[in-house]
């Protein structure tokens, strides 16, 4: 029973120190100049109230003169499109793309970036949502990174921007999950495309990697596009890498709870094997980080100072996990790692729904089907 009750403090001690090495061992962009052609690539879809600050920034960036940007509208019923000409003017550097009509198989996104990569021959592919607003440097800066680190796809994570309490509970978990539990330099030197991670808002890749991994055209019809497409890089013998891009990017990927829990609903289901492998997931986490406030509390009725002391020190972990994260990425430091244990059981919540409503068939996502092919 001794060794038992201090297995959750453990575990989240072990994996508070990975989340350590990582941050120490996390790449970083810096400011840099680029001399090889780069292609921005924005798709946009109803982004009218979104769309102007990233472009924005993209109008502003540096040290890259061979620079295009690509905005392809995808069926807009807004002002997005008048917006996009209006922003940029006689900018030679821009390029306004209609998008074709979705064919059979293929899910929003993935179409969208394939017609943008179509539409160019420079050798670095940036893609960029719609949500993300870059530095000045960061396109070079992160062109440079691709070239200095060898490999073919880079994930440059933004700082993730919140604002309401319910992103402030569940964001965070974005980038501590990856810090907390991939290996990072591993992952980098592993030809297992199961050991690959990507987030698709600032996602930088090598131009031959990409037609090599069979572009977005490989991964029409997976709802976690950024993950299937580095997961295809390392099938074609390519490598890829993950960055802290928290101090050249930005992004407020949901403005409202009800926006944040349908994101996370429609892709959820996508990121693990099976509803198994989920339960399994869900279960490690809060056997980690929710199981020592109970303990704590527990231990305080029963006024027993093992119980109290093996809660405290497993939930004080878990939060400095959380600190360990913020601080390497950009992240809220204080008081939000606190919520850790709230965190970890509205992230099972979402996933129970993301998994129920798939089987209902009633996913959906921008008024389209989200369909697991």
């Amino acid at each position: 029973m001794a060794t038992l009750i201090w297995l959750p403090a453990t575990l989240a001690g072990l994996l508070t120190l990975h989340a350590l090495v990582n941050a120490r061992l996390l790449r970083r962009p810096v400011a840099a100049s680029f001399t090889d052609p780069v292609a921005v690539l924005l798709p946009v879809r109803d982004e009218e109230a979104r769309v102007g600050p990233c472009l924005r920034s993209l109008l502003a960036q540096r040290g890259v003169p061979g620079l295009s940007i690509l905005v392809l509208d995808d069926d807009s019923t807004d002002g997005t499109a008048d917006l996009v000409r209006a922003l940029a003017g006689d900018d030679p550097r821009v390029r306004l793309l209609t998008g074709a009509p979705l064919p059979a198989g293929w899910l929003g996104k993935p179409h969208a970036c394939q017609q943008l990569a179509d539409a160019t021959d420079a050798d670095v592919l940036v893609f960029v949502d719609a949500d993300v607003v870059l530095a000045p440097d960061a396109v070079a800066g992160a062109a440079a990174l691709l070239r200095s680190s060898k490999v073919g796809l880079l994930s440059a994570y933004p700082r993730i921007v919140v604002g309401s309490w319910g992103e402030r509970l569940v964001q965070p978990l974005l980038q501590w999950s990856w810090l907390t539990f991939l290996p990072l330099r591993a992952m980098e030197r592993s030809a297992r495309p199961s050991l690959a991670a990507a987030g698709g808002q600032f996602l930088v890749a090598d131009r031959s990697a990409y037609r090599a991994a069979g572009g977005h055209a490989g991964v029409r019809g997976s709802v976690l596009e950024d993950i299937a497409l580095a997961r295809a890089v390392k099938r074609a013998g390519g490598r890829i890498a993950l960055a802290d891009g928290s101090r050249i990017a930005s992004c407020r990927m949901y403005e409202s709870w009800h926006s944040l829990v349908d994101g996370y609903t429609k892709s959820l289901w996508a990121s693990f094997g099976s509803r198994v492998g989920a339960a399994a997931v869900v279960l490690l986490l809060c056997l980690v980080y929710v199981v020592p406030v109970p303990l704590f509390l527990g231990g305080v009725v029963a006024g027993s100072p093992r119980l109290v002391l093996a809660g405290l020190v497993g939930y004080l972990l878990g939060v400095f996990g959380r600190v360990i994260s913020a601080a390497a990425t950009g992240g809220r430091r204080w008081p939000d790692p606190l919520g850790q244990p709230v965190s970890v059981l509205l992230f099972g919540w979402l996933v129970a729904r993301s998994y129920r409503l798939r089987r209902a068939g009633v996913l959906r996502w921008r008024d389209r089907p989200v369909v697991p092919w």
